[in-house]
């Protein structure tokens, strides 16, 4: 049976499905889900592994933390925030968000009216000259456009990806991927 992985938008699993693929004679897929499903494709068994975009519910969960991402505001190039290097909440004060930071930090409801978009769409909105979106850099860089610039937002925390699977789950080849994102070579004697 093939081992699934799957990966949040803007996480990118290539190094390690090369090495998977190096050192298994198992087949790996590669399973793109979105950040509303991420906990529930594993949950519901179908895929091994995911990497997700925390915070999640770790009930039942296992959850290795690997790296964070800047968040950033996406805007028009011609945005006069553009002319910055790096923004603040307070530079967004006034600006109306397409799609908010899942960060501890809450937009007020005018800031907020715009429905429930994906990021790809926000982008669009934002392209055309309506509203900023604050977003992790990897989503920024996977929509950019012509029409967009991003720049860090300095006093909003980062966002953390992880790699998470069942608890209950007894799948050896778990643990070899777990070896494989933590960086362990072929010959260790924990792979």
């Amino acid at each position: 049976m093939t081992f699934r992985v799957g990966f949040v938008t803007g996480a990118t699993p290539d190094k390690w499905a090369r090495t998977w693929r190096d050192r298994s004679r198992e087949a790996l897929e590669l399973v793109p889900v979105t950040e509303a499903e991420q906990e529930a494709v594993l949950r519901e068994g179908q895929v091994d592994m995911c990497l997700v975009r925390l915070p999640i519910d770790r009930d039942g969960l296992h959850c290795i933390p690997l790296y964070e991402e800047q968040p950033v505001v996406v805007m028009g190039h011609e945005h006069l925030l553009s002319l910055l290097d790096e923004v603040s909440l307070a530079d967004l004060a006034e600006e109306q968000l397409v799609l908010p930071h899942r960060s501890g930090w809450t937009p007020s409801a005018e800031q907020l009216s715009w429905p429930e978009m994906s990021e790809k769409d926000a982008v669009e909105v934002v392209a055309s000259g309506t509203g900023v979106a604050i977003v992790p850099m990897s989503i920024a860089r996977l929509h950019h456009r012509k029409d967009v610039v991003h720049r860090p937002v300095v006093d909003v925390e980062p966002t953390t990806v992880g790699l998470a699977w069942l608890v209950d789950s007894d799948d050896p080849r778990l643990q070899t991927f777990i070896g494989i994102v933590r960086g362990r070579t072929a010959n260790s004697s924990r792979g």
